[in-house]
């Protein structure tokens, strides 16, 4: 198994800096970019540089410290950076989530100096870290644990990424991937392209040849076939936020997965951390989607594939409704959504 490069850290103490593996170069090049102002880090966030809802909220933790850095910032100067950097991505919960936390620390150190606060900003980003990581291998042994009676060389559908470059950890949606490897499975993933930016081409497969895991790389409306085939048993998906009834938001075409999945009695598995669960939603019709530029679609990576002036509709996520999944997989045990 090959290092998979770190897909984001802080580096130093807390005059250090937040580093981020720019998934935008992904694969054809393995770049880091260092963020030192609040301003380079809502930019990354925005420009995808880091993604995956787990990930974007442990690097919204770190962006924060860099509001208090040389210590000559004040409470009001981290409050305003958690608003503004909640202003980068609107679908993904953990973002607000850690930001919440971050905030929160903040505001009951009103007594103490800057020097004082950016130690305590820093040690709450770090814990933030810590925790998606072990949320992460608890999420691997409990979604691993579901696939325990396949038959090696199983095979598995995934959509998008959610991998380690999605998270602080080993991932949510592949984190059961890697453990069933640890275990000595070796099962097939089947990865979707993930249309329009290519997260399953780009970075899914990229990530699975990494770690040496047996893969095929599919176009998105080639699913159904492959389905239909008999060689896809269990799909397995991350989630940017999940409702209180367990309809549950992520890149979209993972709904269309999702109908084809039950139409082929396939389950689905929606893996993903508690900190992904929006209680105060009821359902996922109260979720917001994020609709990102029509280049994407009609210039993609540079290349014009579409007529000018066509109109285009490029929503990011989509929810699939709590009745197509199987199970929401987190870190205290599996659920079944009600």
């Amino acid at each position: 198994m090959n290092d998979v490069p770190t897909t984001l850290r802080w580096e130093g103490e807390v005059d250090g800096h937040l580093v981020l593996l720019d998934q935008t170069r992904l694969p054809n090049e393995v770049v880091e970019l260092h963020c030192r102002t609040v301003d380079e880090a809502w930019d990354a966030i925005k420009r995808l540089v880091v993604r995956g809802a787990p990930a974007i909220g442990v690097a919204a933790g770190y962006a924060v410290c860099l509001s208090v850095k040389n210590g000559r910032a004040s409470v009001h100067d981290v409050v305003e950076a958690c608003r503004y950097l909640a202003t980068s991505r609107p679908t993904a919960v953990n973002l607000f989530w850690a930001l919440a936390r971050m905030r929160r620390v903040a505001e009951a150190a009103t007594a103490v100096d800057g020097p004082a606060l950016a130690e305590l900003l820093l040690a709450e980003a770090r814990a933030i870290h810590d925790e998606d990581r072990a949320m992460c291998a608890a999420m691997g042994r409990h979604g691993a644990d579901l696939l325990a009676d396949l038959p090696e060389g199983a095979g598995i559908l995934t959509h998008c990424n959610a991998g380690a470059l999605a998270t602080g950890g080993d991932g949510s949606g592949l984190s059961p991937v890697f453990e069933l490897a640890r275990r000595g499975k070796q099962p097939h993933v089947w990865v979707d392209e993930t249309r329009p930016l290519l997260q399953g081409a780009r970075l899914t497969a990229w990530e699975l040849l990494q770690r040496g895991i047996d893969c095929t790389l599919i176009c998105d409306s080639m699913a159904a076939h492959v389905m239909r085939s008999g060689k896809i048993q269990a799909v397995f998906v991350g989630a940017d936020r999940i409702a209180a009834n367990g309809d549950a938001a992520n890149k979209i075409g993972t709904y269309g997965v999702a109908v084809l999945a039950e139409a082929h009695g396939i389950p689905l598995y929606v893996v993903a951390p508690t900190s992904t669960i929006d209680m105060t939603l009821a359902t996922g019709d109260e979720i917001p989607i994020e609709e990102r530029a029509a280049e994407e679609v009609t210039e993609g990576f540079g290349r014009r594939t579409a007529p000018a002036g066509v109109k285009v509709y490029n929503p990011a996520f989509d929810v699939t409704p709590y009745r197509l999944i199987r199970a929401i997989v987190t870190e205290r045990g599996v659920f079944t959504p009600l």
